[in-house]
């Protein structure tokens, strides 16, 4: 199961995330600024907390944007940062892998979830739990999972971590810093693994202070060597939380979901997430959307 879950992290974060959008207690909202920017075809979700440790999924799909939570579904805490690894599931059963930071132990935790669709067509977890993995992550304002390395960002430095099984359980190596300049990097998330061999880098993206959205190329053998390009350089520097999505009929298209501390919402639509450009970016701001509960990039 652990195999499948980090082997695909990628595409089953959209399997489980999906799994989100359909039979649970919410809001849905019209998306009009932004409908004619972002094909119908294209969805992305995130996972968010509220202040009593409820994690809820916001979502913008098919024109809609979306709030829902899951019942029994209360962590307890509210993760200074949050990654989704992966997860697997049906119509009616689904089951999750995540890493989350705490906000004061220092610790990174895994949390495991299985949820099962009941007969009142709302969604319910069945188990959960919450296991310690690491200590050392106190801080921790970012996580972004390129399997099989976890990237981390706290106060100015960038680190990475890598997957490991000591005694058959799963946990992480020791960090590598990686870079000091990283202050004024707001979020960070994954884009995919490019190139072969010693040339081989994990694509990020991610928002700065000063308005920039940016992407940038981790080289795995070598991940102090990182180049990065801007992709735009105002409006960016609002967002708090900025996620991927997938588009079922533009395959090299991606949408990004961008929310704010204080509950805005932008949605947009990079028609070739390959070219290492935005000038061909459209999208739009879906204005105060009440989502304030603290959301992370997927």
């Amino acid at each position: 199961m652990r195999k499948s879950i980090v082997a695909a992290a990628t595409a089953l974060t959209v399997v489980a995330t999906g799994l989100g959008v359909a039979g649970l207690v919410g809001t849905a909202r019209p998306a009009d600024a932004a409908i004619g920017d972002v094909p119908a075809d294209c969805g992305v979700f995130t996972a968010a907390y509220r202040s009593d440790g409820q994690r809820l999924s916001y979502g913008y799909d098919d024109g809609r944007t979306s709030t829902k939570e899951y019942r029994n579904d209360n962590l307890g805490w509210v993760p200074s940062a949050h990654q989704q690894l992966g997860g697997s599931g049906d119509d009616t059963v689904f089951r999750s892998t995540e890493v989350a930071a705490h906000p004061t132990d220092g610790w990174l935790y895994k949390i495991s979830r299985a949820g099962e669709l009941q007969d009142d067509g709302n969604w319910t977890i069945t188990a959960s739990s919450a296991d310690r993995l690491v200590n050392g992550f106190a801080s921790t304002r970012v996580l972004a999972s390129a399997s099989p390395y976890l990237f981390r960002v706290a106060g100015t430095s960038l680190y990475r971590y890598q997957e490991k099984y000591v005694d058959g359980e799963f946990t992480y190596s020791a960090p590598v810093k990686l870079a000091t300049n990283w202050g004024s990097v707001n979020t960070l998330t994954y884009e995919g693994t490019q190139g072969t061999g010693s040339s081989t880098v994990d694509v990020l993206i991610g928002t700065k202070s000063n308005g920039e959205l940016r992407e940038w190329k981790i080289n795995r053998a070598t991940p102090t060597k990182i180049t990065g390009k801007t992709l735009r350089s105002t409006g960016w520097g609002s967002f708090t939380s900025l996620s991927t999505g997938y588009c079922d009929a533009h395959p090299n298209g991606r949408p990004l979901l961008a929310i704010t501390a204080d509950g805005r919402g932008s949605v947009h639509f990079d028609a070739n997430s390959k070219d290492g450009v935005a000038t061909d970016m459209k999208g739009a701001s879906l204005g105060q959307l009440g989502w304030t509960a603290k959301g992370y990039g997927q």
